[in-house]
């Protein structure tokens, strides 16, 4: 795909537009020519540097995510976990959290979506989880069969989706603190 048109500048424009839209329409109420009134673009020229729209929709959550998890070590499973919720604050969260109410339906029906989300989103973050879960493990702060390490991204997208189901609030900092020190990190046996 060429992608030599576009400053980084003017493309991390049009990915926050698709992210803020995603937030507020959804997936399915997504269309290209909404991301090209709101970023005042083309179609033309959208097609031309992604594609398709579950392509743009996962760059843009790409590029939406500048935490890199596999960077972040500071010598503890504890300490790693909450740099990650620490780099993140909480209007990001909210954000966050609408989109992902966005997306949680339109994976289902749309699989080319859902086939961009993982090649491009998923994969990588869960290859960033699994390295600070290994250090972990080599550490000794884990045990090497704790059945709970293959479960640590479906309790954290769990913490994202149950808590505006159940309290009818967006997901913060201190939620998550909270969360990770009284269900991730005990699983974890640490």
């Amino acid at each position: 795909m060429a992608r030599s048109r576009l400053t980084p500048q003017r493309e991390s424009e049009l990915y926050e537009a698709v992210i803020d839209l995603l937030g507020e329409v959804g997936y399915d109420g997504l269309t290209m020519d909404a991301i090209a009134a709101r970023t005042h673009s083309s179609k033309a020229t959208l097609y031309r540097q992604w594609g398709s729209k579950p392509e743009l929709v996962a760059q843009s959550l790409r590029n939406h995510k500048p935490v890199r998890i596999a960077e972040i070590d500071t010598g503890s499973l504890r300490g790693d976990l909450h740099e990650m919720v620490r780099l993140s604050d909480d209007c990001q969260m909210e954000r966050d959290s609408a989109m992902m109410r966005g997306l949680a339906h339109a994976i289902h029906d749309h699989p080319e979506l859902l086939q961009a989300l993982r090649e491009l989103l998923i994969e990588p973050e869960m290859t960033g989880l699994d390295a600070v879960l290994r250090r972990a493990v080599g550490r000794g702060e884990v045990a090497t069969d704790n059945r709970a390490l293959s479960l640590v991204p479906h309790m954290m997208i769990g913490a994202f989706i149950a808590r505006p189901l159940i309290e009818d609030r967006s997901v913060d900092q201190e939620f998550l603190t909270e969360y990770l020190d009284a269900v991730v990190l005990p699983a974890l046996g640490v």
